[in-house]
């Protein structure tokens, strides 16, 4: 561990002992803790063999969630893979700040767009238990990465997946719609790290040439889908928050509000339908 700490460290990643910690864990099929209760342990030839495997996958920028399959979100793990993007801790203040939207005495239709592994619609599912839940998103691979792990945390008979290109194929109207689009602009796309740039999937992040296409169809379709006095509520880029603001209020909503995330970023939009 030692060693590959030094590894990492040098190949600039950020938490370099404990991403080794947590690969050696993975690699044994153990916790982290048994590293500490058993650290002189002898590894045999194989389970040196499937570590070294790893480091190199991801000294080579090989997201560590998709080296071990999981992620913790919300306090819950989830199951993540190649097909959807990997969730960031902005995201889990999204859900933080719909479940203070959403009322919790009532039943409450929830619309999560653009749902990738499901990690927000089957979060609201478990932590909203008079809710329903529709999941939505264009990719099937992603879809049913979101069906196993609505099924893993039993919230599956709440949630109804729907493969659709945004609002294409949804119908009814809702108390609360989130998502999180993609919205970094395509020219910026090479600048990101390597295991966004190269492992995460273009269309979950590309957000075309001003980085608010996705963000325009939202808002477009919304009119449609929002109940009176619902609410949405949308993960943004940092400097686009006050635009995004701006479409939600020609688009017809009120109480339109910016929200910052925990670095002081303008980071979430919401507003409501009046």
């Amino acid at each position: 561990m030692n060693w590959t700490r030094d590894y990492f460290e040098s190949g600039g990643i950020v938490q370099p002992r404990l991403e080794a910690e947590i690969l050696l864990a993975h690699s044994l099929d153990v916790d982290r803790l048994h590293l500490y209760l058993a650290p002189d342990k002898p590894l045999s030839s194989d389970e040196r063999e499937r570590y070294r495997a790893l480091i190199q996958r991801r000294r080579s920028g090989e997201p560590l969630q998709h080296l071990t399959g999981e992620v913790s979100f919300f306090g819950l793990r989830f199951r993540v893979g190649s097909d959807a993007l990997i969730p960031r801790a902005e995201t889990e203040e999204l859900v933080d700040h719909a479940l203070r939207l959403a009322p919790r005495d009532r039943p409450v239709r929830c619309l999560d767009l653009g749902t990738g592994s499901g990690v927000v619609a089957v979060t609201l599912a478990r932590f909203l238990p008079l809710s329903s839940v529709t999941a939505v998103d264009i990719s099937r691979p992603a879809l049913e990465l979101a069906r196993a792990n609505a099924t893993l945390h039993r919230v599956d008979d709440r949630i109804d997946f729907v493969e659709s290109d945004w609002f294409e194929h949804v119908s009814g109207t809702f108390d609360l719609i989130t998502s999180n689009p993609p919205y970094v602009p395509s020219g910026e796309i090479p600048e990101l790290a390597t295991e966004i740039r190269d492992h995460e999937p273009r269309a979950a992040v590309d957000g075309g040439e001003d980085g608010l296409d996705a963000l325009r169809t939202l808002v477009a379709g919304l009119s449609h889908h929002l109940e009176h006095g619902g609410h949405v509520l949308l993960e943004v880029g940092h400097n686009q928050a006050r635009h995004v603001a701006s479409l939600l209020e020609e688009g017809g909503l009120a109480s339109t509000d910016v929200r910052r995330d925990v670095s002081g970023k303008d980071r979430f939009v919401v507003a409501t339908c009046p």
